[in-house]
């Protein structure tokens, strides 16, 4: 609808207009901390995804670890590259749904918006259980309890957001810090290792590693690369948030996105260099991350603050998810394929509805899990690689359609990530979709099906109200306002003055149940009334039946059919009581007449607030 519009990142002349709320925004630090947490966790499980699917192999496969994390790096490089771009061409944020719409069309788009909506919804259910899942491997008296801990932190994560996307940045600028420094110290400690110096974690636990298979096939080092791939969810989180950068946005998202494909490439490879170093092979019941840390310092104080560092951030990984979905929802009802609440923003630069909508869903899908990550994961990943597929062809017709400099090289560039990305889609479903990926076969079209669904419905507001034409002119029309009224008081007096002032004629209208007592209090307050005679006529009416609401909504009707050309006004009056839990003394009686003539009438309702 044309109603909602995109606020302007600068007036003319460059100049930034004032009140803006740029202290609300990031920089390209605090961008890195607030938008990055989902890609920098993941290197606590997409290096073990790899080894995992290699052990098939036994230990001749576990030997290609590093060629295929080489590999997904690679892909890395290249889609940190292309994002790069797409933070250029569509500053407004939306990522591979901008890019799709623009170069491959709204129905392309539409499944690029819900892959990353699907994917930003698990990622949240997946990091907050990943989280607590290690902190249940620290406490395991606490694991009864695991699912009351994944709505805890969702629910700080959250509050947190809810304060704005600066504050959530703030607070975790520091245990990004510390993981990342724990994760090199261990790398840099590890290359000057010839050996491990602990396996005590490892100790007791039976090995994952096939003693008889030897083949390394082409379709087994597809699937380790599709599974490693996993590390790569959460690079196009500082694409899709673009209007939450400080200005110049377009610069500071882009050195956020390359620190932040430095940071994870470096921490991908370093930590394969050192299972290859160590010769390490995956157990069950501990992590390959907890091995090489016990391997590289030793079963210390330090092994200690690398696991208790990766549960932290892990769980605070689901805050990509709270700063991507609200922007890309706000763009999705600008182009009226969300409800347009989503676009609206608070203070400090907050999507709030768009905030609280995903809390929501991701609460329910960790109830549906009971809090158990294995549940999650064979879903996950599955949509951003779709989102990647999509932003790479689209940037490929982006590059066409542009032919600027060196123009055959990027798209080629973005085509081979296209190939790559496309390849990990398909592999991943289909290995995974017996085990959960199926979900995501059927929710993607859902979710497509819904956002055409609520176009549709905006296409059939925006007809009614014609939208866009040029209305009749307005006029005056001879007006009638209604008041229900139940008893004498200042709150009857105040209503009725404020009718008469709105309206040419105004009537009082009391409900009389059919009961003797009823009937009798009837008789009392039209008599009191006539004492009173506020030169307002007062109509009675006796139903057959108990009820409020349906009476005045008839009433209403009969008028207007006998009247046609005079416009029909209720005017419920109502007390607010001092304090907010003294509404639960209140009868509702107002709530109940304004849902029965809003539903059988067109009149206009006003409902006085009278404060006590």
């Amino acid at each position: 609808m044309s109603v909602l519009t995109t606020e302007p990142d600068a007036v003319p002349g460059g100049e930034e207009p004032p009140d803006t709320g740029e202290r609300h925004r990031l920089t390209a630090v605090t961008g890195l901390a607030a938008l990055s947490l989902d890609a920098m966790a993941s290197v606590a499980y997409g290096p073990e995804a790899i080894v995992l699917v290699l052990a098939g192999a036994g230990a001749r496969g576990l030997g290609f670890t590093l060629p295929v994390t080489l590999a997904i790096a690679a892909l890395l490089a290249v889609l940190v590259a292309s994002y790069r771009q797409v933070i250029a061409a569509f500053p407004d944020g939306g990522g591979a749904y901008a890019v799709a719409r623009a170069h491959l069309g709204p129905s392309t788009g539409l499944v690029a918006a819900a892959s990353l909506v699907l994917d930003y919804v698990l990622n949240v259910a997946v990091a907050v259980t990943a989280g607590v899942a290690a902190l249940t491997s620290a406490f395991p008296g606490l694991y009864g309890d695991r699912l009351w801990l994944c709505l805890a932190v969702l629910a700080l994560i959250t509050g947190v957001n809810l304060r704005g996307i600066v504050e959530s940045a703030r607070a975790f600028i520091v245990p990004t810090a510390v993981f990342v420094g724990a994760i090199f110290v261990l790398i840099a400690v590890g290359l000057f290792r010839d050996h491990p110096v602990s396996t005590a974690s490892a100790a007791g636990h039976a090995s994952v590693v096939a003693d008889n298979a030897t083949t390394v096939g082409t379709l087994l080092l597809l699937k380790a690369f599709a599974s490693g791939c996993a590390a790569l969810t959460g690079v196009e989180a500082i694409a899709n948030a673009v209007p939450s950068f400080r200005v110049p946005r377009t610069r500071r998202a882009q050195r956020a996105e390359i620190a932040l494909g430095a940071v994870l490439g470096l921490m991908l490879i370093g930590l394969s260099v050192l299972i290859g170093r160590f010769h390490l092979q995956p157990v069950a019941g501990v992590t390959v991350l907890a091995q090489l840390a016990d391997a590289a310092l030793g079963h210390n104080a330090a092994f200690y603050v690398i696991q208790f560092a990766t549960m932290i951030l892990l769980a605070l990984s689901a805050n990509t998810s709270f700063g991507g979905l609200p922007v890309l929802l706000k763009l999705l009802a600008r182009d009226d394929h969300a409800p347009h609440v989503f676009a609206l923003k608070a203070d400090r630069q907050v999507h709030r509805h768009g905030v609280l909508a995903l809390a929501v869903v991701s609460a329910a899908l960790l109830v549906f899990s009971g809090g158990d990550t294995n549940t999650l994961v064979p879903m996950f990943a599955i949509g951003v690689f779709v989102g990647f597929t999509i932003a790479q062809v689209g940037m490929v017709r982006h590059w066409r359609a542009e032919r600027g400099r060196g123009w055959r090289g990027k798209a080629l560039l973005n085509g081979g990530g296209a190939l790559l990305t496309g390849v990990a889609a398909v592999v991943v479903t289909a290995s995974k979709f017996t085990e959960g990926a199926w979900l995501i076969v059927l929710a993607l079209p859902a979710l497509v099906a819904a956002f055409e669904a609520v176009r549709r419905a905006y296409g059939r507001i925006d007809a009614r109200l014609g939208l866009g034409l040029l209305p009749r002119a307005p006029h005056r029309e001879r007006s009638l306002v209604i008041v229900p009224v139940s008893a004498l008081s200042r709150l009857t007096s105040e209503a009725l003055s404020a009718a008469a002032s709105l309206g040419d004629e105004v009537r009082a209208v009391s409900v009389c149940a059919p009961d003797p007592e009823d009937r009798v209090r009837a008789r009392a307050f039209a008599r009191s009334w006539r004492d009173w005679d506020p030169g307002v006529e007062l109509v009675r009416l006796t139903p057959e039946r108990h009820g409020l609401g349906r009476p005045i909504a008839a009433y209403v009707r009969t008028v207007a059919a006998a009247e046609p050309g005079t416009r029909v006004t209720v005017l419920i009056p109502e007390a607010e009581p001092e304090r907010l839990w003294q509404r639960l003394l209140q009868n509702q009686r107002g709530a109940v007449v304004a849902h029965a003539v809003r539903r059988e009438t067109d009149a206009v309702i006003c409902r006085l607030r009278f404060r006590l």
